[in-house]
């Protein structure tokens, strides 16, 4: 499926008990979650999110409402799947949904309508090699969460990198990495840490 052939599945598509069922369920695991991974938990009120993203190297842009209703749509995750892909390779991974709520915490917190623009999302292991090769900074890491689809390189056109960066170490929702030479910062849903500036 192309990202041109992507459709939304509508809010009424979403069947009621499906809804009462899995917000049920959001309730609960909102309860035991550790306050670090509250962020991830989506407000009773809020029930549709949608980002919107521009990858860089192939000019694609995609406009996704990726959760409806205490749910992720699959085709939208799908079709985030594509535009994240490797350029290098043209392989496609699975992103992780949990980086895709983290980039929508992050659209939120600055207040941003402009789409993320995409540096780096999936890459291929064969990609990290080469970039680790010729990397001289050291700033491509060997076990890269980028590898396993739980990172992206990001800027927001109009929003001062330092702004986004310190917005991003606010969420407490992984690593963020600071590339001001670059005009980038990193993101990734792993463990709790950070670098850079």
């Amino acid at each position: 499926m192309s990202i041109e052939d992507y459709r939304f599945e509508s809010a009424e598509q979403v069947g009621r008990r499906d809804f009462l069922r899995l917000g049920t369920a959001a309730a609960l695991a909102a309860s035991v979650l550790a306050p670090a991974d509250a962020w991830a938990v989506p407000h009773p009120a809020r029930v549709h999110r949608k980002l919107a993203f521009l990858n860089q190297h192939t000019g694609e842009r995609l406009t996704a409402e990726y959760w409806v209703k205490g749910r992720y749509l699959p085709d939208a995750l799908r079709a985030i799947n594509k535009l994240f892909r490797d350029h290098r390779t043209g392989a496609v991974h699975r992103i992780d949904p949990h980086l895709i709520d983290a980039l929508y915490a992050l659209k939120r917190k600055v207040g941003a309508q402009e789409p993320f623009h995409i540096v780096s999302g999936y890459r291929s292991q064969q990609t990290n090699s080469w970039l680790m090769e010729s990397d001289r900074g050291g700033g491509v890491a060997q076990h890269s969460y980028h590898i396993k689809g739980m990172a992206a390189d990001i800027y927001l056109p109009g929003y001062s990198l330092s702004r986004l960066h310190r917005a991003a170490l606010s969420l407490r929702a992984g690593g963020v990495g600071y590339y001001p030479d670059s005009g980038f910062i990193h993101v990734d849903v792993g463990p709790l840490r950070h670098w850079g500036a």
